[in-house]
């Protein structure tokens, strides 16, 4: 009987061994870890390897709309009819202007070229074509040989005839607007007055002025001078042409106010006024 009792003692033993068989499968649970880890590790280098660096690629197309079909449009050239870019020139209407560019443009179907002409002083530009150079009297600016002898007319006697008021002021702004310096320079001359002279009227002051803006302009550009200096200058030669007594004056003045006080825009100026 102790020996039956021993036997289910054993075997009871030897099944132990047999039920921790199953604790032994840690190892089989572990390898789905171990792939999960290995199956993040491409995760995270894909992204990398799909980073090819073609943004700069990309941008190309967008730079190539480019405005260079405009630019073909306009053809600039920097010399026509002896003018060339850069240039100070006189244009007869309105002085002295620089030439900015000269451009070929389509206008109506028809292309042209003009020059593109800055006149800094009244604040205005204007496009002349190339061809219609000699029609409004666009010329380059005077030699200093033709300013001098400008200067030297300054010094000479007043000339003014002994006409109505309004058909001399249309002689003078004819004048002005011939872009002849030479006949600018005789309308400053016969339009002075010296402070012991009798004051101008209205409209003669204008053409003055007009006159003297004119030469000023040229003489400053020409001797690379500012036009507060050319005035000067101007003045200066004013200042020694010679100018009648006081007494002449006075009797001119009687003579002429018995008949030729006729002013057509309303000025009451005869022509003992206007004389030098």
């Amino acid at each position: 009987m102790p020996n039956k009792t021993a036997k289910p003692a054993a075997k009871a033993t030897a099944a132990k061994p047999a039920a921790a068989k199953p604790v032994t499968a840690k190892p089989v649970t572990a390898k789905p870890v171990i792939a999960k880890a290995a199956a993040a590790k491409p995760a995270t280098k894909a992204p990398v390897a799909a980073a090819p660096a073609k943004a700069p690629a990309a941008a190309k197309p967008a730079a190539k709309p480019a405005a260079a079909p405009k630019v073909e449009e306009k053809k600039v050239v920097t010399q026509r009819q002896g003018f060339k870019a850069n240039e100070f020139v006189v244009y007869p209407a309105h002085g002295v202007g620089q030439i900015l560019a000269i451009e070929e443009q389509e206008i109506a179907g028809a292309k042209l070229e003009l020059f593109v002409i800055n006149f800094i002083k009244d604040k205005m530009t204007l496009r002349v074509p190339t061809a219609k150079v000699a029609n409004v009297g666009m010329r380059k600016l005077s030699d200093p040989a033709l300013v001098k002898k400008a200067l030297e007319t300054l010094k000479g006697r007043a000339r003014v005839k002994r006409t109505m008021w309004s058909r001399r002021a249309q002689e003078y702004e004819a004048k002005i607007n011939s872009g002849d310096i030479v006949a600018i320079a005789e309308v400053v001359r016969d339009l002075y007055r010296s402070e012991s002279q009798p004051e101008q009227s209205y409209s003669e002051r204008q053409l003055y002025e007009a006159a003297l803006d004119r030469l000023s302009r040229e003489i400053a550009v020409v001797q690379h001078s500012t036009e507060t200096e050319a005035v000067k200058e101007i003045e200066a030669q004013l200042a020694k042409s010679p100018r009648r007594n006081a007494k002449a004056e006075a009797a001119e003045g009687e003579a002429d106010a018995e008949g030729d006080t006729d002013d057509t825009d309303g000025d009451d100026t005869t022509v003992a006024d206007e004389a030098a």
